[in-house]
C-alpha cells in the first residue's frame, strides 16, 4: 500500500519495509562503464592539452593536408565541386564531414571555421576511445583498461587529432561499424545490425580507402552464411556509393585522376620511408626515442605477446579465439602490412592502426589472464591475479600518460600563425594563389570574389593527378596538362603567397618563373620564409 517493495537482502532475509531504501547508483554506472568514461575523459584532456599548450596553435598553420581537406569543404559550400572543379586526392567523405564547419566559416571566417573543424576532429578521436571500450566491455576491467588506455595515449592518434586529418574520422566510422556489428564476442544475429554496421564501414571507405581492410575481415567472418555476408556487403555498398557516386558521376575522368592516379598510383623516383621510422610510429613508442635495435625488439615484443597469449589461452582452455578476436588481430596485422608496403608513410597513418592494435593487445591480455586464473588453486588466488594485473595495467597507463604529456610540451616545427602583415596587405576577396592553402585559410583570404580565380586546393595533388604520378622534382613541369593548369592559375592570380618549400609543390618551368618576375613584384617576406607577391598594377594596401 505504501509503494515500498520488500526485497531480499544479501543474506536472504527480507529488508524492513518500514525503512527507506538506500540510494542506489544508476544502472549504467558499473565499474567497467565508469572506467570507459574516465579514460575517455583522459583522452579528451590529452588532446585538448596538445592544442592549448602551444600558443596560437589552434589558429596556426600546422599541416599541409588539412588545407586541402577543409578547403575542399569551403569550396563545396560555395558551389565548387571536388574532382570537377579541383583535384582532391581523397574520397569526398572528409569534405562532407567538414561542410558544417565550412558553412559556419561564412559567419566566423575561414580561420575559425578551420578551428571548429580541428575541435570536431579531436572529439572524433576521443569518441573512438569510448567505442573501443564499448566493444570489449563484456571482457572485463583489465581488457577495457588496456584497450582504452592504448587508444587514449597512442602518440600518433593524439597528434593526428590536432587538426583536420582523415584518420581520426576513418577510425571512428570503422569503430561505429564494429560496435554495431558485434554483439559481445560474436557477430550480431540481427541482419539489420549487420546492414547498418556495413553502412558505417562503407562510409568509412568514403573517407579513406583503407577501410577496405576491416570490411574484408568482417566479410570473411560472415562467409559461412552467404545471406548474412550479402546483407553486410549491401550495407557497405550503400554507405560508400551514396556519398561518393554523385561526385564520380559528374566528373568520372577527373575522379579517377584524383583518387587513383594521384593517391594510389605509382610515383616515379619516390623516396622510401625507412622501416625504422614506420616501426617507431606504428609500435606507438615514438615518444620514447628508442634506438633502432630497441625499436625492432619493441615491435617484435608486441607481436610475440599477442601471438603467444592467444596460443597459450587456446591450449589451456581448448577455446579458439572468438570472432571479435579474429577481427581485431587480422585487421591490425593487415593494416600494419599495408603501411609497410608503399614508399610513402606519414605519422598520421598510424592513427588508423591505433584502435585495432589496442584491441589486439587488450583482448590477448584478457584471454591470457582468464586462462591463468582457470589454473589457479583457489578463487582467492585467481582474484589476486586479476587485481595485480589490473594494477599493473593502470600503472603503465599512468606512466604512458606522463610520457605523452611531456612529449607534448615540445613545440613541433610548424609555420605558426599567419603574420598580420599578410592580412594587412591582401584585401578580403582578393584572388590569392599559394602552394599551401592552409595559409590562406588561416589568413581568411581563401575565398575570392574575383572572376576566374583558381579553385585549386591541393597543389601537389594536382601535379600528381595530371602527370600520372610526377612531382615538381621528377618532371611534372614537362607535362602539358600540368603546365597549362599552373599557367592559368598564375594568369588569374592577384597575389602569390609562397612558402620556403614551394618548389616541392609548384612545377616551376623557365616560362613560369619568367611570368612571375615580369608580372608580379615582391612586397613582403616574413621571418618564417613566407614570400608575398602582388601583381604589378594591383594596389597593395
Amino acid at each position: 500500500m505504501s509503494g515500498r517493495v520488500a526485497t531480499t537482502g544479501a543474506g536472504g532475509l527480507r529488508s524492513d519495509p518500514g525503512k527507506p531504501q538506500t540510494q542506489r547508483r544508476p544502472a549504467w554506472a558499473t565499474p567497467v562503464n565508469l572506467v570507459i568514461l574516465g579514460i575517455t575523459v583522459l583522452a579528451l584532456a590529452i588532446r585538448v592539452y596538445y592544442q592549448y599548450t602551444r600558443p596560437g596553435f589552434l589558429l596556426s598553420v600546422t599541416e599541409y593536408d588539412d588545407g586541402p581537406y577543409f578547403g575542399s569543404a569551403i569550396r563545396l559550400v560555395h558551389g565548387s565541386l571536388p574532382y570537377r572543379d579541383f583535384v582532391l586526392v581523397q574520397p569526398p567523405g572528409i569534405t562532407l564531414l567538414m561542410s558544417p564547419a565550412a558553412l559556419l566559416s561564412n559567419l566566423t571566417g575561414t580561420a575559425w571555421g578551420m578551428a571548429v573543424g580541428r575541435v570536431l576532429t579531436a572529439l572524433a578521436s576521443t569518441a573512438g576511445v569510448a567505442l573501443v571500450g564499448l566493444l570489449v566491455r563484456h571482457r572485463g576491467l583489465l581488457t577495457v583498461v588496456i584497450a582504452c588506455g592504448i587508444a587514449a595515449v597512442y602518440p600518433d592518434a593524439v597528434a593526428a587529432a590536432h587538426t583536420v586529418l582523415v584518420e581520426p574520422w576513418l577510425a571512428l566510422a570503422c569503430l561505429i561499424g564494429a560496435v554495431t556489428i558485434f554483439s559481445g564476442d560474436r557477430l550480431a544475429a540481427s541482419t539489420r545490425r549487420l546492414a547498418w554496421g556495413g553502412v558505417a564501414f562503407g562510409f568509412a571507405g568514403a573517407v579513406e580507402a583503407w577501410a577496405i581492410v576491416p570490411v574484408l575481415v568482417v566479410f570473411v567472418l560472415c562467409l559461412p552464411q552467404i545471406r548474412r555476408a550479402a546483407v553486410f556487403t549491401a550495407g557497405v555498398a550503400a554507405g560508400f556509393l551514396i556519398p561518393v557516386l554523385p561526385f564520380a558521376a559528374i566528373a568520372p575522368e577527373k575522379f579517377y585522376q584524383s583518387l587513383i592516379v594521384a593517391q594510389i598510383g605509382s610515383r616515379a623516383h619516390a623516396t622510401r620511408v625507412t622501416l625504422f621510422n614506420r616501426l617507431d610510429h606504428m609500435a606507438g613508442v615514438f615518444d620514447l626515442n628508442l634506438a633502432n635495435t630497441a625499436l625492432v625488439l619493441a615491435a617484435l615484443a608486441i607481436v610475440a605477446f599477442v601471438v603467444l597469449a592467444y596460443a597459450f589461452a587456446w591450449y589451456r582452455t581448448s577455446q579458439p579465439p572468438a570472432p571479435l578476436d579474429w577481427f581485431s588481430v587480422a585487421t591490425a596485422g593487415l593494416v600494419a602490412a599495408l603501411f609497410l608496403w608503399p614508399p610513402q608513410f606519414h605519422y598520421h597513418f598510424a592513427a588508423f592502426l591505433a584502435p585495432f592494435l589496442a584491441l589486439s593487445v587488450a583482448l590477448a591480455a584478457g584471454r591470457l589472464l582468464a586462462a591463468v586464473q582457470a589454473q589457479a588453486g583457489s578463487p582467492a588466488a585467481a582474484a589476486r591475479m586479476g587485481q595485480w594485473s589490473l594494477g599493473a595495467a593502470a600503472a603503465l597507463l599512468a606512466v604512458m600518460t606522463i610520457i605523452q604529456s611531456h612529449a607534448q610540451t615540445i613545440v613541433p616545427p610548424v609555420l605558426g600563425p599567419v603574420p598580420a602583415a599578410i592580412d594587412q596587405i591582401i584585401p578580403r576577396g582578393a584572388c590569392v594563389l599559394t602552394d599551401q592553402v592552409s595559409l590562406t585559410i588561416n589568413a581568411d583570404r581563401f575565398v575570392s570574389a574575383a572572376p576566374g580565380c583558381p579553385q585549386m586546393v591541393d597543389t601537389l595533388g594536382t601535379d600528381l593527378a595530371l602527370s600520372h604520378g610526377l612531382t615538381p622534382g621528377t618532371g611534372a613541369a614537362r607535362v602539358p596538362a600540368v603546365a597549362a593548369v599552373w599557367s592559368e592559375a598564375f594568369g588569374h592570380a592577384q597575389y602569390v603567397l609562397l612558402t620556403r618549400i614551394n618548389t616541392r609543390r609548384i612545377p616551376w618551368s623557365p616560362s613560369l618563373r619568367k611570368y612571375l618576375r615580369s608580372h608580379f613584384r615582391r612586397v613582403y617576406t616574413s621571418p618564417r620564409d613566407l614570400t608575398l607577391y602582388v601583381r604589378k598594377g594591383q594596389p597593395a594596401r
